[in-house]
């Protein structure tokens, strides 16, 4: 998280907000096409007891089939999208940066049999070696003037690294005799369900800027999907880690309703007693950060950055209680309440995106709060935690952020000018403020999370 931090500041400097406006586009349609290309398979592989050799064979053959078709056609109609949008840009970019879709589907099945493995430690270190890489060459080619084809360069090299280094560090290969129509067919009920979910998903994520790169210009869209980016670093690299390992842990112990109760309360504790205050500071601080780290040109972000940061604290919550949903509910209930949850973002974007940006930013953290509010409820539903349990755990956590987040706006209303002494003081300030409290407090959750440093410290050791 901290180096794509520190590359995204690097590269935000260098180019403009038009740049990645134009990015922000061909993002969206590749993320819908990605969730296609894979159709649920994997994570039907990892909820899976014991996939046999045709499984994995199939879903692979299947992922290369459908990410070849899907990226003739993403890069047919590019010229139309480029008009549409009126980027020129785009047409001449899209066939490199739509090679994202054959390259992801090369080493989809390497990293759900890693996962299965639990194999997390490697995973990270495939991500961090691809981020690394892909972020210097990007740094390289954004210096040369490159445009916005840095951009493209880092994210299909970040994806081919990654590629590369899956295979090179996997056993398992394809074997033309290992397709099976019928493994393919048995899977499909709950996958097909689990894509049908993601696609919905997917397509909402990518809506405010699908419409804004439309009724607005592309230096607006570049500031609202960079507020977003710059939430989603913290959110997502933690979120990635915790959902791929709770899925398949989950699943383990599904069968035992009070241990699988008890560790999904954990797990959204740890989680919200860690991101709780780091989405909050962000908020905080998001003018000194912008002013310090991004310069001027950046500034129109920090209005938007700042409350979508709040959206940052509903997220993790609500997407822990969906892995709860995948590990016990049908593939049918999921998209039945996907759907539902769409139908309340379908009102609010109706309503948003003709008044202003700044409205579809706070029409998100709303969005995300009921997201969060459906997510918990059907989770309650299937499991012995309930409700009050659960918000005991959380009620302590959020009390001591607000606390954290009091004091770092004091902070910075006592120095007088915007640098990044004052950046620092609020960042210390804060840290000092979240961790005292807690230590004060007797927190759970401050609790364990020195048992598990003090544990990984004596297994590092």
């Amino acid at each position: 998280m901290l180096l794509q931090m520190g590359v995204s500041i690097v590269v935000l400097r260098l180019l403009m907000p038009d740049d990645f406006g134009v990015v922000a586009i061909l993002t969206a349609f590749t993320a819908f096409a990605l969730v296609v290309v894979d159709s649920g398979f994997s994570q039907t592989l990892i909820r899976k007891s014991d996939p046999a050799p045709e499984d994995y064979g199939s879903v692979f053959f299947f992922n290369i089939s459908v990410a070849l078709i899907l990226y003739a056609v993403v890069v047919a109609v590019a010229p139309w999208i480029a008009r549409y949008y009126a980027m020129p840009v785009m047409a001449r970019i899209a066939p490199v940066f739509f090679l994202l879709l054959p390259v992801n589907a090369l080493c989809v099945i390497q990293h759900t049999i890693f996962t299965r493995q639990f194999r997390f430690a490697l995973l990270s270190k495939v991500t961090f070696a691809a981020s690394l890489v892909s972020g210097f060459a990007a740094i390289l080619l954004a210096l040369a003037g490159c445009g916005v084809w840095s951009l493209v360069v880092q994210r299909l090299l970040q994806m081919g690294v990654r590629a590369v280094l899956l295979w090179w560090l996997s056993d398992w290969r394809p074997r033309l005799c290992g397709w099976s129509g019928g493994a393919l067919r048995q899977m499909a009920p709950y996958s097909l369900s689990l894509m049908v979910t993601d696609l919905i998903s997917a397509l909402y994520n990518k809506v405010p800027q699908l419409f804004i790169g439309k009724l607005y210009s592309a230096d607006t869209l570049g500031y609202f999907d960079q507020a977003l980016k710059l939430k989603e670093l913290p959110v997502t690299s933690t979120m990635t880690a915790v959902q791929g390992v709770t899925f398949p842990a989950l699943s383990k112990i599904a069968g035992d309703d009070r241990k699988f109760a008890e560790s999904y309360r954990q797990v959204v504790m740890i989680v919200a007693y860690v991101l709780f205050p780091v989405m909050l500071g962000l908020s905080a601080v998001a003018h000194d950060l912008f002013a310090v780290l991004l310069g001027e040109k950046w500034m129109p972000t920090v209005p938007y950055f700042e409350a979508i940061c709040l959206g940052g604290l509903f997220y993790p919550v609500a997407m822990i209680a969906y892995n709860v949903m995948k590990v016990k509910c049908p593939g049918g209930t999921i998209v039945r309440l996907e759907l539902a949850k769409k139908a309340v973002m379908t009102i609010i974007l109706v309503v948003t995106i003709p008044h202003s940006v700044q409205a579809v930013v706070w029409g998100l953290v709303l969005f995300s709060f009921c997201e969060m509010a459906v997510n918990l409820w059907a989770a309650q539903r299937i499991t012995s935690l309930s409700f009050s349990r659960l918000a005991g755990t959380l009620f302590p956590i959020v009390l001591t952020a607000g606390a954290m987040y009091a004091a770092v706006r004091a902070v910075g209303t006592l120095l007088p000018e915007a640098d990044l002494l004052r950046l620092m003081a609020e960042v210390t300030a804060g840290g000092v403020v979240y961790l005292l409290l807690s230590a004060l407090c007797g927190l759970e959750a401050f609790r364990e999370m020195i048992a598990i440093i003090r544990s990984q410290s004596g297994y590092q050791a």
